[in-house]
């Protein structure tokens, strides 16, 4: 039985007020939002006053934004439609390396069309230098894509900067926000951006409630063909209680944000000092000033992540190495790499992200658990014991 959870950016509990406003969409209110009579009405309501919430949350319209399965999904449509809808413009895109994988891999998708792309570096913090992206950008180019955040590193990039760069010679701009939206201030106004990705289930909404912001009056083609929602623009029936419950998230989100910073700063900054005091050979990723207020993430040397991961889960203690989508890969990070790190360090990252139910007596569990497990997992390792060779220990 999980005692502490410190796995955020897997998935997050559902807000009891969250729960409580999908309820009617999963029983009694369960007309279709295309429907004219009074249930269809009802849901339609739902529907819109979620992507009002939504919009809010980013400083947007609603008419702006667009709901999606998912941040994977999100990103596909972004990545894909505006790249797709500018192609007799250009057929050049620019991505920073430590994009997460559903931009990646859309990347290599439109390559097989005969689109080219550029990976941009990033530093040893995994922050996107935005002259970097500049000189990167070619006639050709019609869309960058640079994430708002890190999920694995916790380093929040520039966006606003990078935007400046790009748009005075036309070029959109995209962010995956997935891992920012909810935990960080958003206005698309400001950063001067084009598309955002978002995703419930970062923000305490639920899995399958997702959005993407496209400003009005920029082009983009649909990923999902069908029928007339979404303005056309993503055809299916809504999915009304996740819609519903995204919207709910949204607005508590927007309401309560600064609250939640101020509560997970402490517990975040307090194991980033203290893991390295406590157990040698501990590097901590990503920035230390920019970064994601719920986010702490290091990588122990001479130690693989997985059985780290495992002795934790065996104290009652979730955790995760490198992103969701690639925990299970039992490969490096491709971020971690970007970054500078050679594959056996990588192989010893952890991420520990707090919810808002993370309490000090939880951190001070880590800290008592984590230094006898990695001791432990280093003297079964001949790494470990190598290095204590060369050490003359």
């Amino acid at each position: 039985m999980t005692s502490v959870y410190l796995d955020r950016i897997a998935a997050t509990p559902l807000l009891p007020e969250v729960r409580e406003a999908m309820g009617p969409f999963l029983g009694e209110a369960f007309g279709n939002p295309q429907s004219l009579h009074a249930a269809g009405r009802l849901a339609q309501e739902a529907v819109e006053e979620a992507r009002e919430d939504v919009a809010v949350l980013v400083g947007a319209q609603a008419a702006e934004i667009y709901f999606t399965a998912s941040g994977t999904e999100a990103n596909n449509f972004a990545i894909k439609g505006l790249a797709l809808g500018h192609q007799a413009k250009g057929r050049h895109i620019v991505v920073s390396a430590i994009e997460h994988s559903s931009v990646l891999n859309s990347i290599k998708a439109l390559e097989r069309q005969g689109f080219t792309a550029t990976l941009v570096p990033v530093d040893g913090s995994g922050r996107v230098d935005p002259a970097d992206v500049e000189k990167a950008l070619t006639k050709d180019t019609t869309l960058v894509s640079v994430m708002t955040a890190n999920s694995e590193i916790g380093t929040i990039e520039p966006i606003a900067a990078i935007a400046a760069a790009a748009k005075p010679r036309g070029i959109l701009v995209h962010t995956d926000a997935v891992a920012a939206a909810g935990s960080v201030p958003l206005d698309v106004q400001a950063l001067g951006i084009d598309a955002l990705s978002l995703a419930g289930d970062q923000f305490y909404g639920p899995k399958g409630g997702a959005a993407l912001f496209v400003r009005k009056g920029v082009r983009i083609l649909p990923l999902i063909d069908g029928g007339i929602q979404e303005g056309g623009r993503r055809g299916g029936t809504e999915n009304v209680p996740a819609i519903v419950g995204l919207g709910r998230a949204a607005r508590l989100a927007a309401r309560d944000m600064e609250a939640r910073r101020a509560a997970l700063v402490p517990l975040r900054d307090r194991l980033l000092d203290e893991l390295p005091r406590r157990i040698e050979r501990v590097l901590v990723t990503g920035s230390r000033t920019d970064r994601l207020p719920h986010h702490a993430s290091v990588c122990v040397e001479f130690v693989e992540g997985e059985a780290m991961l495992l002795s934790l889960d065996m104290q009652g203690i979730a955790a995760s190495s490198g992103s969701a989508c690639t925990s299970k890969a039992l490969k490096a990070s491709h971020v971690l790499l970007a970054m500078g790190l050679d594959h056996a360090t990588a192989q010893g990252s952890l991420v520990f992200s707090l919810l808002d139910a993370t309490t000090p007596a939880g951190i001070d569990r880590l800290l008592e658990v984590f230094p006898p497990i990695v001791d432990r997992l280093r003297r079964m390792s001949p790494l470990w014991t190598e290095h204590l060779k060369k050490r003359g220990s």
